[in-house]
């Protein structure tokens, strides 16, 4: 189950926002918004949170078995924050420190889910695109909150999802994880579709309103 974790793609990260937002129309090309994925036998949640006033950038990623939810491994990477934060350009902020952090696992998940936005993005290149390219694995984003977009009202059952629409076209789910229960914003990273990547959050939230691989991350890029 061990393996080593190669990034496909390299690129500098201390961008003006101009660079970055042209990096990402030319990164968004290699976007795979289809089912490219081995068997899932491993899930991975990745987070991020702050410390010393935001000066510290600290990631966390957990991984656990998909049949039973199971823990597996965790790792944390703390780096200097690298740039502000600008709405659209979170990955640039974030993903140095989560790539340090997956790079310290010892098992390479199958499949990485986000906190944060896959293709439910202005230029549909959310920080679940971004790390889905850079490590050519498969990636979920799953947002507690819009970025972009328009939709119906959710009905309020376990499971009901209504499209995600932006410019006429379906750019995620918003997905109702508990009943009567604020619902989560789901599109796919990379190497996924949308109606997979709903099954698979399905398949790993439990009692809660996040599933165990984001929610488990949270708790550890929080904790002190």
């Amino acid at each position: 189950m061990s393996k080593q974790l190669n990034y496909c793609n390299s690129h500098p990260w201390n961008l003006s926002p101009s660079e970055a937002i042209a990096l990402q129309r030319k990164l968004s090309a290699q976007v795979i918004t289809e089912d490219r994925l081995d068997p899932v036998q491993t899930v991975a949640g990745v987070d991020v949170g702050f410390e010393d006033r935001d000066s510290i950038t600290r990631a966390a990623v957990v991984v656990l078995r998909f049949d039973d939810l199971s823990f597996i491994e965790q790792t944390v990477a703390r780096q200097p924050t690298c740039s502000r934060y600008i709405p659209g350009l979170l990955s640039f902020r974030e993903c140095p420190a989560i790539l340090a952090a997956l790079a310290q696992l010892t098992v390479t998940p199958d499949l990485i889910f986000c906190d944060g936005q896959g293709i439910a993005h202005p230029r549909r290149f959310g920080i679940a695109c971004h790390l889905g390219v850079l490590t050519n694995l498969p990636s979920i984003g799953v947002g507690k909150s819009r970025l972009v977009g328009r939709h119906e009202p959710v009905p309020e059952m376990r499971g009901s999802w209504v499209p995600l629409i932006d410019k006429e076209e379906t750019i995620g789910a918003v997905l109702r994880t508990r009943s009567g229960v604020s619902p989560i914003f789901v599109s796919p990273g990379h190497r996924i579709s949308l109606t997979t990547a709903i099954d698979y959050v399905m398949a790993c939230t439990t009692r809660y309103r996040l599933p165990e691989t984001t929610r488990n991350a949270d708790k550890l890029a929080s904790s002190k």
